[in-house]
């Protein structure tokens, strides 16, 4: 089966992965991960990407942004990808391919997912089991939205600025969201549907994706296609 081609619609948040191939580390050193981000934002930045969110783990990252026109994450993921992996091959010494394919991405409705996917993407070190405490962790934003460090990197989605009326107060109320965590059934969603491609919402936001693409943003029913009936009655002279 064909693959789908990625849908991106300007002014949606997409959730992004990409992972590296067959699951091997891409990241040699702190060096390496500072090159990254510091990618990303100088191509977020041209292409008019806000990034809301991400984590660099040690063989894939993710990241949470929306984009104001329907290239610019394309663009900004390939620039990123192309000028990351030459990098890492001359200080690694190695040539060949460092990513699994291309990356994953599916658009997320923001009003019932966005600060849970942040909260996801902010727990994955812990579920790892590389740090206990998620503030614990160098290579994510989640440390901004708390207020222990400015991330130039980072916009915020304006949900997050609905979360209090002071900085203090919304770092309080982010970090509450963050202590109590996301559910398994979200943590499923979020993955797969990143994974395969499907747009996660209610249905009338899917609905609405539906009707600005002819591509399928959602999994198909299942079962056989419906087939239209054909009068296969004589022809009267």
């Amino acid at each position: 089966m064909a693959r789908l081609p990625r849908l991106t619609v300007p002014g949606y948040p997409h959730h992004i992965i990409q992972r590296g191939n067959n699951r091997q580390a891409i990241f040699g050193s702190p060096a390496d991960y500072e090159l990254l981000l510091s990618l990303i934002d100088e191509h977020a930045r041209k292409q008019q990407v806000a990034v809301h969110a991400y984590v660099l783990m040690s063989n894939h990252f993710h990241l949470l942004a929306t984009p104001e026109t329907a290239e610019g994450i394309p663009q900004m993921m390939q620039a990123v990808g192309r000028r990351y992996v030459r990098n890492f091959n001359l200080r690694q010494a190695r040539t060949g391919t460092l990513w699994e394919g291309r990356y994953k991405s599916n658009l997320i409705q923001a009003e019932r997912y966005l600060l849970a996917c942040m909260v996801y993407m902010d727990l994955n070190p812990v579920r790892a089991g590389m740090v206990a405490d998620p503030a614990d962790y160098p290579w994510s934003s989640h440390a901004h939205y708390i207020g222990r460090r400015s991330d130039r990197l980072i916009t915020p989605h304006p949900l997050y600025w609905e979360l209090g009326n002071t900085p203090f107060a919304r770092d309080q109320a982010y970090g509450d969201l963050v202590r109590a965590g996301v559910s398994d059934e979200q943590k499923r969603a979020l993955t797969d549907s990143a994974l395969r491609g499907w747009a996660l919402g209610e249905t009338d936001y899917v609905a609405d994706l539906q009707r600005r693409t002819d591509r399928r943003v959602s999994r198909a029913q299942p079962g056989r296609p419906r087939v239209r009936a054909v009068d296969l009655s004589p022809i009267k002279e």
